[in-house]
C-alpha cells in the first residue's frame, strides 16, 4: 500500500528535523543550546499559571467553536490598547496561529489556487498550504537589502488568475524585518487592483526595536473587507504549548465561512483559553520587561555573531529571529556536524538551516535561522561554540 502523494510532497521541518541528532548528542552527555526553535526561556505571566491551577469548573467541556466569549471580549480590549477598534464578532479563536493560517488558506482558496509570500518565510506555511492544496508563489527578499519587501513590479509579475491572496509576516519570522506603513500601503494597493486578500501574521507585534512603533494591518479600515490578521498568545506571553491564537477580520463573510471549519474541529482548548484570558490581565510592566530583554538579546547576539570570522547578519528590527550567512557551502551539513561530530567544553549548538525557509530551490543554502530566545549568558556560550565549530568544520573540509 502507498501513502498519499500529498504527504510525500511535504518537507520535514528544518526547525525540528535535526532533533534526532540533538537527542543523540544529549545522550552522549553534550549540552545543546537550542537556537533552532522559537521557544522562549521567558516566564509565562503568573496570572496565566495561576488560572490553570485554579480552573473553576468540574468538567473540561466543549466550548464555543468560535472561541469563548470572555476571551474574545478580552481581545477586543487588548486591540483597543494598540489603537484598533474591532468587535468580538470579528474574532475567531483558533488552536494557535498555525490553525488561523490554515483556516485562512482553506477559506480563501480552492485547490490549486495561489498565495504570494515573500521568502524566506515561516517554514510551516509550506505545510499549511499543502494541507489546503494551495500553491505558495514566492517573491524573494534579499539579505543585502535587509529582507525588505521586493519591488512592486516583481510582486505584480507573480499574479495570475489563480492568485487569491498575499501573505506577510511582520515582525517577520525568520528575518526580523518589520514592514513599514509604506510597504503595507504598496501591498494593499496591489490587492485592490487585482482583487486579492491580504493576510498578515502579527504574532510578534510587541517586539519592535530601536523605538520603532508597530502599525497593525487592522488599522487600515478602508481595506477592511480584504484584510485578515493572524494572532497568537504563544510568543507574546511565552505560552507556546497552550495553542491559543486568533483569526481577525472585519469581513463578516470570511468569519462566517471560516466558522464552518471551526465547527468541524469542535472548539479551541478550554483550559488554555481560560489561561489566555488571564494572561491579558498581566501588568504592563511584564510586556515592557520582555520587550527590553529581547532587544538586549538582539544587540548581544548580533555583536557576537559579527565578531566570528566569515559570519554575516542583518540587525533585525523585530521578532526574535535573524538570518545569518555562514562561511560554509551547506549550512545543513554544518548543523549536523555541530550535533553529531562536535562539542566545545561539552557543549554545542542546534541551528535551523535556512534553505527550508525558502520556496526557490538553492536559496539560503549557506544561511541559518537563529532564534535568540536564550539569556545572554547562554547566547555567549552558544556563539563561542559556533565560532569553534566553524573552525573545526573548516579543518575537516579542507
Amino acid at each position: 500500500m502507498e501513502i498519499s502523494a500529498r504527504i510525500r510532497g511535504f518537507q520535514a521541518s528544518p526547525i525540528r528535523r535535526l532533533s534526532p541528532y540533538a537527542i543523540a548528542a544529549k545522550e552522549r552527555g553534550v549540552k545543546v543550546y537550542h537556537l533552532n526553535i522559537g521557544q522562549p526561556d521567558i516566564k509565562t505571566p503568573q496570572e496565566a499559571i495561576d488560572a490553570v491551577h485554579s480552573y473553576p469548573y468540574g468538567i473540561i467541556s466543549y466550548g464555543e467553536s468560535d472561541g469563548d466569549m470572555p476571551l474574545r471580549k478580552g481581545l477586543v480590549e487588548y486591540y483597543k490598547g494598540i489603537g484598533v477598534d474591532i468587535d468580538a464578532q470579528d474574532i475567531l479563536i483558533t488552536t494557535g496561529g498555525s490553525e488561523a493560517l490554515l483556516f485562512a488558506f482553506m477559506t480563501l482558496c480552492d485547490p490549486g489556487d495561489e498565495v504570494i509570500v515573500p521568502e524566506p518565510y515561516y517554514t510551516n506555511v509550506h505545510s499549511f498550504a499543502g494541507m489546503a492544496n494551495v500553491k505558495i508563489v514566492p517573491v524573494t527578499s534579499v539579505f543585502d537589502n535587509g529582507f525588505a519587501l521586493p519591488p512592486l513590479d516583481v510582486i505584480e509579475s507573480k499574479i495570475t488568475k489563480k492568485t487569491m491572496a498575499v501573505l506577510l509576516c511582520s515582525p517577520n519570522n525568520p528575518t526580523g524585518h518589520v514592514y513599514t506603513p509604506q510597504e503595507f500601503e504598496t501591498v494593499l494597493r496591489i490587492c485592490v487592483k487585482h482583487d486579492l486578500f491580504l493576510i498578515v501574521d502579527e504574532v510578534y507585534r510587541e517586539f519592535c526595536y530601536d523605538g520603532e512603533v508597530f502599525t497593525s494591518i487592522l488599522k487600515y479600515k478602508d481595506y477592511a473587507d480584504r484584510v485578515i490578521c493572524v494572532d497568537s498568545f504563544s510568543k507574546r506571553f511565552s505560552m507556546c504549548g497552550a495553542r491559543v491564537g486568533a483569526l481577525v477580520s472585519r469581513n463578516r463573510n470570511v468569519i462566517t465561512e471560516t466558522l464552518k471549519l471551526s465547527q468541524a474541529r469542535l472548539c479551541p482548548p478550554s483550559v488554555e483559553q481560560y489561561a489566555a484570558l488571564a494572561a491579558l490581565s498581566a501588568p504592563h510592566e511584564y510586556m515592557a520587561q520582555v520587550h527590553d530583554e529581547y532587544e538586549n538579546r538582539r544587540d548581544f547576539i548580533v555583536d557576537a555573531l559579527r565578531r566570528i570570522p566569515g559570519v554575516k547578519c542583518i540587525k533585525p528590527k523585530g521578532a526574535f529571529y535573524l538570518i545569518a550567512e555562514l562561511p560554509v557551502e551547506d549550512a545543513e551539513d554544518f548543523a549536523i556536524f555541530m550535533l553529531r561530530d562536535f562539542s566545545y567544553n561539552g557543549e554545542t549548538v542546534m541551528l535551523a538551516p535556512a534553505e527550508g525557509f525558502y520556496e526557490t530551490d538553492g536559496l539560503g543554502r549557506n544561511q541559518v535561522r537563529i532564534a535568540y530566545v536564550l539569556n545572554t549568558q547562554d547566547l555567549e556560550k552558544a556563539c563561542k561554540c559556533l565560532e569553534k565549530g566553524l573552525e573545526a568544520y573548516k579543518e575537516n573540509h579542507r
